[in-house]
């Protein structure tokens, strides 16, 4: 039997699945400890339902999933507005430096990915559902590649990404803090103590909760909800004109162009004010509600023929981004005990999400000390610039092994 749900209720019935994901979280401490989304884990719980379902025979669900693309694109376009010029220089040579560091790792990622599937005969473009699209792209950029892969024929693409997505979730918070301590215990690396940075750790905390607890003000979401809408329009319009290339993009690469470029135009005029806070607040609803309906429609029964490969796949990524973080990111920023909290940042994004790095990082200084030159540039490529790259690499890696 089907079971039909036009696009409000399928936007409605996400609501409820992101809610009782977030209770799961609550009450499973376990969940929190490695960053796992909520939406992600009250989606792939429906998910599993639905597999149960169908196998059964009982039910199929038939959803519209027409609203899920605009929460998508809506995601995709606060991240844009992040992406300031004036902000990149302003971190220095340091930021440029992890970020080429990054867009590397995202090369050597994808190539894995796509000479791996091609060993097992798959299509390429499951290669790179295994690849930067989940890895440094997150669970994101896996719903929003996912289906164009599919629609290029790579059957089964979403399914792939969204459960590599949930896997470097885990793996990267398991191997950021024992890649760190390796490199300080065998370099012999000095490190602050925690005692010698209380003072310090303690202004810190206090200032970040100063920020945090700054009123935000009703009338701003108006002028935050105004400037995603007009950058997305402005979107379809660039996004338009990169179609007549003869190459595919996913349909957010137009608004996220349109707003940074508002962005910048407000951080070099100061005409307007781009409301950052707002903007985020949006980004995150966006995103939540985006990924549940997401995680709702995959079809786990298509990786039963992939499980081989995929696990193959996805150990290979794991050992890709190991080395990786201990030999090169490692030498190429500093070799100083920044350096190896950066590492298991690196980790953390590289293969799951910036909270992910965050809380590597958080656990190696609450035992060795603050880093403070580690904890300003990996949160800024890891969750504003390595996106506008990635989807780019993607874009490439795509149209040249994706036809």
């Amino acid at each position: 039997m089907d079971f039909k749900l036009d696009m409000v209720q399928a936007a409605a019935l996400a609501v409820v699945v992101l809610f009782i994901g977030q209770k799961i979280k609550n009450r499973l401490p376990v969940l929190d400890r490695y960053c796992i989304p909520a939406p992600v884990i009250g989606g792939l719980l429906f998910a599993i339902i639905t597999l149960i379902l169908k196998v059964s025979g009982l039910l199929v669900f038939d959803m519209d999933v027409t609203l899920q693309k605009l929460f998508m694109t809506a995601f995709f376009t606060t991240i844009g507005f992040t992406a300031s010029l004036k902000l990149l220089k302003k971190g220095g040579k340091g930021v440029f430096i992890f970020l080429g560091v990054s867009v590397v790792l995202v090369i050597l990622q994808d190539i894995t990915g796509i000479t791996l599937a091609k060993m097992f005969n798959l299509n390429p473009l499951i290669g790179l559902s295994t690849a930067s699209v989940p890895m440094v792209g997150g669970h994101g950029t896996a719903g929003a590649f996912g289906p164009i892969f599919e629609k290029a024929g790579a059957v089964g693409a979403s399914t792939v990404a969204m459960a590599s997505a949930t896997f470097g979730l885990i793996m990267g918070s398991i191997i950021g803090g024992p890649i760190g301590k390796r490199l300080i215990d065998k370099n012999n690396l000095s490190y602050p103590m925690k005692t010698i940075n209380a003072s310090a750790t303690d202004k810190e905390v206090a200032s970040t909760k100063e920020e945090t607890g700054k009123q935000l003000i009703p009338e701003n979401f108006m002028g935050a909800v105004s400037q995603i809408f007009l950058a997305m329009g402005i979107g379809t319009i660039i996004s338009m004109l990169l179609e007549k290339t003869g190459m595919t993009f996913p349909v957010y690469i137009g608004a996220m162009f349109a707003a940074a470029i508002i962005r910048n135009i407000s951080d070099s005029t100061s005409l307007f004010k781009v409301n950052l806070e707002e903007i985020d607040i949006i980004g995150g609803i966006s995103l939540s509600i985006f990924l549940s309906m997401a995680l709702m429609g995959l079809k786990l029964w298509q990786l039963a023929d992939l499980a081989v490969p995929l696990i193959v796949m996805l150990l290979a990524q794991t050992v890709l981004m190991g080395l990786f973080a201990y030999f090169v990111t490692f030498n190429l920023m500093g070799r100083d005990y920044d350096a190896a909290v950066m590492c298991s940042g690196n980790c953390g994004f590289g293969m799951g999400a910036t909270p992910n790095a965050m809380a590597n990082m958080g656990a190696m200084t609450d035992k060795y000390g603050h880093a403070p030159r580690a904890f300003f540039i990996v949160p800024l490529v890891g969750s504003l610039f390595i996106d506008f790259c990635n989807a780019g690499i993607i874009t490439t890696f795509m149209n040249v092994f994706g036809k």
